[in-house]
């Protein structure tokens, strides 16, 4: 599958169209930003590590019955992916205290959460992913109430999977953000599934293997990626 006309650049990817028009190449860039882009840098080899690590992730999902974009990879940092209508809303699902959450409601990091908590953003840099709930979601047009319906069942079911996967490799997932869009008239899971996307943390340790490093200046960033691939992909 040729690489075709680049169509769209963000801060971890690049995608470019090919020669089927409902199919798109997806190519992991070294590039790092955090803060709404305020903080950048670059993590060497995160886009082969998150390449890999996402195709992996996503290919579980699909074996449990989680529809997703991935039709399959192509290289280090490359992935063939079905093109999808995104819908304007992430989700976030939290699991222990940390990050935004711990800032919102002024509670200390690594308390474990009784139930699964899920989260709506709206899908803006611009706006810093404000916060949003249901009602905004149908007042503003974002999404129907079948596609949210839809968003919130593969939320849970992707947690329940990907937890019980972590804790199988040594790690804790702590919280996740999840993109999903429309491909002829279903919802798929778009995006990527990475230390870029997901809070992990060492099952023992309670060491951080996330983006968190290189938020926090935490130091051995590339270290931390390379140790979540080598346990994702073993």
């Amino acid at each position: 599958m040729k690489k075709g006309k680049l169509i769209y650049e963000g801060k971890a990817k690049k995608v470019y169209e090919t020669e089927n028009p409902d199919l798109l190449i997806q190519e992991f860039k070294d590039d790092a930003t955090a803060f709404d882009a305020t903080k950048r840098g670059t993590i060497r080899e995160k886009g082969v590590c998150n390449n890999k690590i996402s195709a992996q992730l996503f290919k579980l999902l699909e074996s449990k019955g989680i529809p997703t974009h991935l039709v399959e990879l192509l290289s280090d940092r490359e992935m063939l992916v079905k093109r999808l209508d995104i819908v304007p809303v992430e989700v976030t699902i939290r699991n222990i205290v940390a990050g935004g959450m711990a800032k919102l409601l002024g509670l200390d990091e690594g308390i474990e959460l009784k139930v699964p908590v899920l989260e709506f953003h709206y899908k803006s840099d611009a706006l810093h992913d404000p916060l949003i709930n249901e009602y905004h979601i149908f007042a503003l047009d974002l999404a129907q109430e079948k596609e949210i319906k839809a968003i919130t069942q593969y939320s849970f079911e992707i947690n329940g999977i990907l937890q019980k996967f972590f804790d199988h490799v040594g790690l804790k997932l702590v919280d996740f953000k999840l993109e999903f869009g429309r491909h002829k008239d279903k919802i798929l899971l778009g995006d990527e599934i990475s230390p870029d996307t997901c809070r992990l943390w060492d099952k023992d340790t309670n060491k951080k293997l996330d983006k968190d490093r290189f938020r926090r200046d935490l130091g051995n960033i590339e270290e931390a990626y390379q140790e979540v691939a080598k346990r994702v992909l073993s």
